[in-house]
């Protein structure tokens, strides 16, 4: 691995393992806001971005209000669909959890990946964080990929891969994340959309720099 590789790796893993440990103290974890310039290279407009932001925020705190502490509820949001990852204690609690979702404004379509079991212990998630830590830090490497497409997150070793990718990159990204360390299993939730499409995309010009 390159020494610049090495470094982005190490820096990604470490952020990642500090936001596991942080959001260990909550029953509900938010999924990662896409700021700066990454902003600006991503494949959503920028308003699906906020709309994304606003449904994770607004997701978590209403869960909560209807769960309290049960459970450990990741909520993340790509393009205004869902995907729910994490624990919940009974088969119930998994419905009214999407149900609440449901209800959230700009949702238009969930993916329900929670568990009825207990929750998963910090050791649990502080490997899943070191995990997509690794997978970021790939696909960052791969000449191949475009990083800024995908969405990851992982939950007891299964890592999901979200985002608006082509069929090439998401058997190519499919194909990377399985060779990695620590991967069970890789599920993706992506949407499917052209070379055309994003060729279309990747010609749309840079937002203007506003001078101060």
């Amino acid at each position: 691995m390159k020494i610049a590789s090495r470094k982005l790796l190490t820096r990604l893993t470490l952020c990642a393992c500090l936001g596991a440990v942080l959001g260990a103290c909550a029953p509900i974890i938010v999924g990662g806001a896409v700021m700066g310039t990454l902003m600006a290279t991503d494949r959503r407009t920028s308003g699906t971005q906020v709309e994304d932001e606003g449904i994770e925020l607004r997701g978590a705190s209403r869960v909560r209000d209807s769960l309290g502490e049960r459970g450990h509820i990741n909520v993340t949001s790509y393009n205004r669909q869902v995907l729910l990852t994490g624990e919940v204690p009974a088969a119930q609690d998994k419905q009214l959890v999407e149900q609440v979702l449901s209800k959230v404004e700009n949702v238009r379509g969930i993916v329900n990946e929670l568990e009825v079991m207990e929750n998963s212990t910090l050791s649990q998630r502080s490997s899943d964080a070191l995990i997509t830590g690794k997978v970021k830090a790939s696909m960052v490497d791969a000449q191949d990929l475009f990083a800024n497409a995908f969405k990851v997150v992982t939950e007891r070793g299964v890592t999901y891969l979200m985002g608006r990718v082509t069929q090439r990159e998401a058997s190519r990204a499919t194909e990377l994340v399985r060779g990695i360390d620590g991967v069970k299993k890789v599920v993706r939730v992506m949407e499917i959309i052209s070379e055309e499409e994003l060729q279309r995309l990747q010609s749309k010009p840079a937002p203007a720099e506003v001078k101060k």
